[in-house]
């Protein structure tokens, strides 16, 4: 409430109390006058004291507002200082939040740009290996249309059989499509000295039974299509044994060369009959594997044979260098008898020496004496060289 609502409440209480005594009077027959007289002085203590409260009133405003100013400027003060150290904090979490954000997109950018690379990387290798697929898938299937011809096939064997032979053998121990017996046509001849003398190699490639083997969907399928594989695989060693073991031209035993691992172990995990057939027959089923140990195996023999042969030559180059240790044996004794006579002349030139030394020191020491008393010094036998023949005489004074 103001302090005008107040001085009119106090004034409206003084009117209604002054009015209230008056109508009080007036009851009792007091004097008018009197009355009025006392309610005007009543007024005036009234109007006094009002003036007087109005008066603090307005001081103690006057404070209060002057507190409030003061409080209001402290307050706007410390909102001032609060606003700006709020404003710092928010400045120095707003840098830290930035910075933050600014590493965090600087480090998301490498690993993205990281990964990025590493991606391009793998997507070039599965392009070069998309590429490497399509061309071995090309290959297959030139493959295949090679292997679907007897004839094609065929061929592929011979050149694997080529190939393996020419990389384990010198040049003069084979012969490609050499002939035997007359006009018979091998595919590779090793020729090897007696015994065991040449041994003949035939490429063999039943694939079309093999193929049939591996498609069997039931076992009485299979069972007939190994059989079938069989049949065939010993068609082709009666035929070797026939054909290209000669006696008196090549060795005992020829070789059939299967150009597929798989048909091999096939071969000699199901139709061990058919090994043992081929065992009796002296012919021997090779793969490229156990191809190459033969070879291998065939040359440490052409080796041995070579040095058999070269006997007569290491025999005569041995019996050389003999005579060439005997020289040289006598060219260092003499070199040694050489290294004693000059050990014994630097043994006497070392003698001569001491001798030359010790007489220079008899002639340092020698005292001057009377010509009458000198008589020759005899010379001791221990210091007698071979040339002293004539005793050096004693200096006399003067000399």
């Amino acid at each position: 409430m103001g302090s005008v609502e107040i001085l009119a409440a106090i004034l409206a209480f003084c009117l209604v109390a002054a009015v209230v005594m008056l109508a009080l009077r007036l009851r009792g027959g007091v004097d008018v006058g009197a009355v009025l007289a006392d309610s005007e002085r009543r007024r005036e203590d009234a109007a006094e004291r009002l003036a007087a409260m109005q008066s603090e009133l307005a001081g103690r405003l006057g404070q209060m507002a002057e507190s409030q100013t003061i409080a209001q400027a402290r307050l706007a003060e410390q909102l001032q200082i609060q606003e700006r150290e709020l404003s710092k904090k928010l400045e120095e979490r707003l840098a830290d939040v930035t910075r933050r954000v600014g590493e965090g997109l600087e480090k998301s950018y490498k690993t993205t740009e990281t990964s990025l690379t590493d991606l391009k990387q793998r997507l070039a290798v599965i392009d070069v290996a998309q590429k490497n697929i399509t061309e071995l898938s090309t290959q297959v299937v030139g493959l295949q249309d090679i292997l679907a011809n007897k004839q094609a096939r065929g061929a592929f064997g011979e050149i694997q059989l080529n190939d393996l032979v020419s990389q384990a053998l010198p040049p003069s121990a084979y012969a490609f499509q050499a002939t035997v017996g007359g006009n018979r046509r091998v595919d590779c001849l090793l020729t090897l000295p007696n015994p065991p003398g040449s041994i003949a190699i035939d490429a063999k490639f039943p694939l079309e039974h093999y193929q049939v083997l591996r498609q069997a969907g039931s076992d009485v399928e299979r069972d007939a299509a190994r059989k079938a594989l069989g049949q065939a695989i010993t068609v082709h060693v009666k035929a070797i044994a026939e054909r290209y073991i000669v006696p008196g031209e090549t060795a005992e035993s020829a070789l059939m060369f299967l150009p597929s691992e798989a048909v091999y172990a096939e071969l000699h995990a199901s139709l061990p009959a058919v090994v043992q057939d081929a065992f009796r027959r002296k012919v021997w089923i090779v793969s490229p594997t156990t191809l190459m140990a033969t070879l291998h195996t065939v040359r440490a023999v052409l080796k041995d044979a070579s040095m058999r042969e070269q006997a007569h030559v290491i025999q005569v180059e041995v019996t050389t260098l003999l005579k060439d240790v005997e020289r040289l044996d006598e060219r260092v004794g003499k070199l040694q008898t050489h290294f004693g006579h000059v050990e014994k002349d630097m043994r006497e030139i070392r003698i001569s020496t001491d001798k030359i030394t010790k007489r220079g020191e008899r002639i340092q020491e020698i005292e001057v004496e009377d010509p009458a008393s000198l008589a020759p010094a005899s010379v001791p036998a221990a210091e007698a060289d071979e040339d002293d023949t004539h005793p050096r005489p004693r200096l006399l004074a003067g000399e």
